[in-house]
């Protein structure tokens, strides 16, 4: 009798143990989910195709202000918007009279900038709407992409402050300059790593 019992006991046993088996089933196999590679990881090309004329196939870089007045380029356009009524407007700068206004605003307040961005580069002076009035609504255009922004046309109308700080970064990784901190400290490393492009006898820090 105690032989059966035991007997019982084991048939359980192996019916649990085999219910368990058909319940858990076996782990699959990590080899049915291939890894592929992250598309983000791949390192991005040096050069791009030139975005303007006064710009170099290097993302984030300008040629010199000597390279570009040899190509006759004198004038520099670019489109802003109202932010009230969506009305565009093209504005054209004088390249050579922009950029001494600029090293000109520098020069005179370097020192009290102590490494941050004058208060009118953080917030500049914007023109009223053409079409609606909106006062100080009309901002440049700033390209989606990273690498078609327009820095020129956006330094010379001393606009730089218009841009996001990802934006600012992105200049600053690809122009080698320190990239952290507040607004105020890459914009103002903006400012003059731009200038340093156009003039590399400008010392940018």
């Amino acid at each position: 009798m105690e032989s059966m019992d035991q007997n019982h006991d084991t048939d359980i046993n192996e019916d649990h143990s085999l219910n368990l088996s058909l319940t858990l089933g076996t782990p699959p196999s990590s080899r049915l989910f291939p890894s592929y590679p992250n598309p983000n990881s791949c390192p991005k090309p040096q050069s791009i195709p030139q975005p303007y004329p006064w710009a170099t196939t290097r993302r984030a870089t300008l040629h010199t202000l000597h390279h570009i007045l040899s190509l006759n380029l004198t004038t520099i356009t670019d489109t802003f918007r109202c932010r009230r009524c969506d009305s565009v407007k093209p504005v054209m700068y004088n390249i050579l009279e922009k950029y001494n206004e600029v090293i000109n605003y520098i020069i005179n307040n370097r020192d009290m900038m102590f490494n941050r961005a004058a208060p009118e580069w953080l917030s500049p002076r914007l023109p009223d709407c053409h079409m609606c009035g909106g006062a100080g609504s009309m901002r440049p255009v700033i390209a989606v992409k990273k690498r078609h922004i327009n820095w020129l046309f956006l330094l010379l109308g001393q606009t730089l402050g218009c841009c996001n700080l990802d934006q600012l970064k992105y200049f600053c990784k690809h122009s080698k300059n320190h990239r952290t901190g507040s607004k105020s400290h890459v914009l103002y490393l903006t400012y003059l790593g731009l200038c340093n492009q156009l003039d590399p006898s400008f010392p940018c820090f």
